[in-house]
C-alpha cells in the first residue's frame, strides 16, 4: 500500500512596490473626467473617473465629479505606492481641470509641474465643398 503524498506550494509574499514619484494624467472633457497615476515610465498604477465613482448624466462633467474621482484615485496611489511627488498633465478643457489639480495639495501630495498637453488641430478639418448655383 502506498501512503498519499501531499505536496505544499509555498507562495512568495507579493513585495510592496514603492513608487516614490510619478505623474497624474487628467482627462477633463465636458462630459466627464478620468484620472490616472502612472510611474515615471508611464505605466497606470490607479485609475478613476466621475462615471466610476457613481455620478451619471450630466453630473460626471462637474467640478465636484473631478474632486471625488481626484481624492479616490489619489489615496488608493498613496495606500498602495506611497507615491509623494507627481507631475501633473492635463489635457481638455473641461470644469474638472482645476478642481482635480486643487484637489491634489489636500491630499498632501507634491506637484512638482502641471503642463497642459491638449491636443491642437494643425490644418483642421477638411473644408465644405463649393456651393453650385
Amino acid at each position: 500500500m502506498a501512503e498519499p503524498t501531499t505536496t505544499t506550494t509555498v507562495k512568495k509574499k507579493k513585495s510592496k512596490r514603492s513608487v516614490p514619484a510619478g505623474q497624474v494624467h487628467i482627462q477633463a472633457t465636458f462630459n466627464n473626467t478620468i484620472i490616472t497615476f502612472t510611474d515615471g515610465q508611464g505605466n497606470a498604477l490607479a485609475a478613476s473617473s466621475a462615471g466610476a465613482c457613481g455620478f451619471r448624466g450630466s453630473k460626471k462633467g462637474t467640478a465636484y465629479a473631478a474632486q471625488v474621482a481626484m481624492e479616490r484615485a489619489g489615496n488608493a496611489v498613496k495606500q498602495q505606492f506611497g507615491l509623494s511627488k507627481v507631475d501633473v498633465l492635463v489635457k481638455g478643457i473641461g470644469l474638472g481641470r482645476d478642481a482635480a489639480i486643487r484637489t491634489l495639495s489636500n491630499l498632501d501630495l507634491r506637484v512638482e509641474s502641471i503642463k497642459d498637453v491638449t491636443g491642437v488641430p494643425h490644418g483642421g478639418v477638411r473644408p465644405r465643398k463649393a456651393r453650385r448655383v
